[in-house]
């Protein structure tokens, strides 16, 4: 029989380069080989589709460098990727160095492991659905609408799923020349007309991974929110500030891998963050997910009431279903103590790296990593 082929995209021009790097070999690793043959197209930071460097498998971590795609002036072996849009499954080309495309056969799919802007959000869903070319996840609408959370708290509030109080900036009309401190007063009176409670959490309405999100504790501190809008808007100029919701944060996996059938949620799972205790200042930030291990660790299921685990499953299917999602998504929810639960964003493509929360709940629901990984890309093609 032959073996599928999968194109597994990684990289990308996000802020999360190198967590879909590391989420592009788990997913490698994972692949049954019996079955599939995957074919890695890293994309660099500057959007350039590449193949020929270090396979992701191979990226080695263990002096905490963090992995990037390389560029075809580092590396000679290093080759462009060309696509021919017009040729659909077959429209996959290597620029060779004499300028000649050398065709890389038949894709049957594609996998892409892109996280953030330029992969997430819907872009790199419109080229494929353009090329009539299968890929594993969520649809160009729902990719779209979820990576901007503002738009994400509209629809669930609309299908009547509850969301964090919050407002929404555009810092666009804001003077970066002092940093925007000259706007923070007015900021402040919309913040408080909508009778927000501190703690504060400012972040870009259109990223990920926790990039560019403060907390805000100082009640009425114009200068700090000032810096923490200024610092999201580095990364979008769409800055949302919400409520800090007191709860349990409860991340759930969603997969949906055939498209008439019924989402299904695996067990909640939550994230301990063990240095709160002594520091409660600490919330669930980059280094928290990705470079330090010793800050946080998972727990599946949550240390919840059999009840409330149910509540949640039955509130992210509907999550996910009310933004039309497909395939996979993780929802990531607060759940209060009087066990109200509260959806805080839907990532279309979430972190695969074998210590995510995703395959680690599943696994822990029964669904190994590789059945995962088997599930997503056959449903695609049926």
């Amino acid at each position: 029989m032959r073996k599928q082929r999968v194109v597994v995209l990684y990289g990308g021009r996000a802020d999360e380069h190198s967590i879909s790097c590391l989420s592009a070999a788990g997913v490698m690793k994972a692949m049954d080989t019996e079955r599939f043959d995957p074919i890695p197209i890293g994309i660099t930071k500057a959007g350039e589709w590449v193949m020929g460097g270090t396979d992701p498998r191979d990226f080695d971590t263990a002096d905490g460098a963090m992995p990037t795609v390389e560029t075809s002036d580092a590396n000679d072996a290093v080759k462009p990727v060309v696509l021919d849009m017009s040729r659909g499954n077959n429209g996959f080309y290597v620029r060779e160095t004499n300028g000649k495309l050398t065709s890389l056969g038949y894709v049957d799919v594609v996998f892409p492991t892109l996280h953030g802007p330029y992969g997430e959000d819907g872009t790199v869903q419109g080229l494929l659905e353009m090329m009539g070319v299968p890929y594993v996840g969520c649809g160009v609408f729902a990719s779209a609408a979820c990576m901007d959370k503002a738009f994400t708290k509209i629809i669930l509030q609309q299908a009547g799923i509850p969301v964090a109080p919050g407002v929404t900036f555009d810092t666009r009309d804001f003077d970066a020349s002092d940093e925007f401190k000259g706007d923070a007063a007015e900021a402040m009176k919309t913040i408080k007309s909508a009778h927000l409670r501190y703690p504060l959490f400012v972040k870009p309405s259109r990223a990920g991974s926790s990039f560019g999100v403060t907390k805000l504790e100082q009640q009425g501190d114009a200068e700090e929110l000032a810096a923490a809008l200024f610092e999201a808007s580095h990364h979008d100029w769409k800055v949302l500030v919400e409520q800090g919701i007191d709860g349990h944060e409860i991340e759930c996996a969603v997969f949906d891998p055939v498209a008439d059938e019924e989402p299904k949620s695996a067990l909640p799972g939550e994230i301990v963050l063990d240095r709160r205790a002594a520091d409660g200042d600490q919330f669930y930030d980059f280094d928290s997910k990705y470079t330090d291990s010793d800050a946080s660790h998972v727990e599946v299921p949550a240390n919840l009431p059999q009840e409330t685990l149910k509540l949640a499953q039955e509130v992210v299917v509907r999550a996910f279903k009310a933004v039309d999602c497909a395939g996979l998504s993780r929802v990531d929810t607060f759940v209060t103590s009087r066990g109200e639960v509260m959806v805080n964003e839907i990532n279309t493509m979430p972190g695969f790296t074998p210590i995510s929360m995703y395959p680690k709940a599943w696994e822990a629901t029964g669904v190994s990593y590789t059945e995962l990984v088997t599930k997503l890309i056959e449903g695609v093609l049926r």
